[in-house]
């Protein structure tokens, strides 16, 4: 049987990357799923035809998730829907980098806006919907560990999510709903082609710190989120799960 029949996820931030391969990796376990967007309706609309010719279930639903209008309409498109609630994964996020010299205030709202008060206003849209059993799934990264130069704004993002999943693990926890985070190392992918991260003296240094000697791809942080997912995790809650390939 799936390890996830029955369950309703919302995914946001799923048109490409680690969201799309998130959400094709739920629906393959038999989540139905709504795909969400920002920006790239093109891309949402590929990911939930290749989750509905596998025979899985997905809609797609736009919203910026720093807009509390638009986070509570993408969690209620899952409700009305399908009529549950059961997973909820925090994945949209943008990453700048910076030196200190050259850092501004639109650079550090935009990205706390999009990397944390998505994060909070999507989970408070959707506790009122969760039940017992429930999992809520923040995408990190390993950056709040690493702390590279010149990303002092996107590290600061990604610490405040590691910090709101362990308080949301003992708000929640009294509900049994769980909540913990994927910290993933650099992953391949749209995002990182087009940054010029792939192929540059980046991405080799990387690898060479890398035990596992590679980047990540989507489906190895996709199966990570499958698990916190599933009852398989029942007993996890504010961890914060590092899939880097061993990248510290």
């Amino acid at each position: 049987m799936s390890k996830l029949a029955g369950k309703v996820a919302v995914v946001t931030g799923a048109s490409k990357g680690i969201g799309a391969a998130i959400a094709k990796a739920l629906a393959a376990e038999g989540a139905s799923v709504v795909v969400n967007y920002a920006s790239s309706r093109n891309g949402a609309d590929a990911v939930v035809a290749d989750i509905v010719a596998a025979d899985g279930k997905a809609i797609v639903v736009a919203g910026d998730v720093s807009n509390s209008a638009d986070a509570k309409g993408i969690v209620n498109a899952a409700v009305e829907t399908y009529g549950r609630l059961d997973i909820v994964v925090n994945n949209s996020g943008i990453y700048e980098f910076s030196p200190i010299e050259e850092i501004t205030e639109e650079h550090f709202h935009k990205q706390f806006n999009v990397n944390v008060l998505g994060v909070l206003l999507v989970t408070q849209a959707a506790s009122k919907h969760l039940g017992e059993g429930a999992s809520i799934i923040n995408v990190s990264s390993v950056v709040s560990r690493i702390t590279p130069p010149a990303s002092a704004v996107y590290s600061g993002t990604k610490g405040a999510v590691d910090a709101i999943t362990g308080v949301l693990a003992r708000e929640l926890g009294v509900r049994k709903i769980r909540v913990n985070s994927i910290n993933p190392g650099m992953v391949a992918t749209e995002g990182t082609h087009t940054a010029g991260i792939i192929g540059s003296e980046m991405e080799t240094g990387i690898v060479a710190q890398t035990p596992l000697g590679r980047l990540g791809n989507p489906d190895d942080i996709a199966s990570v989120a499958v698990f916190l997912a599933s009852d398989d995790a029942r007993w996890l809650t504010g961890e914060s799960i590092v899939a880097s390939g061993g990248l510290r």
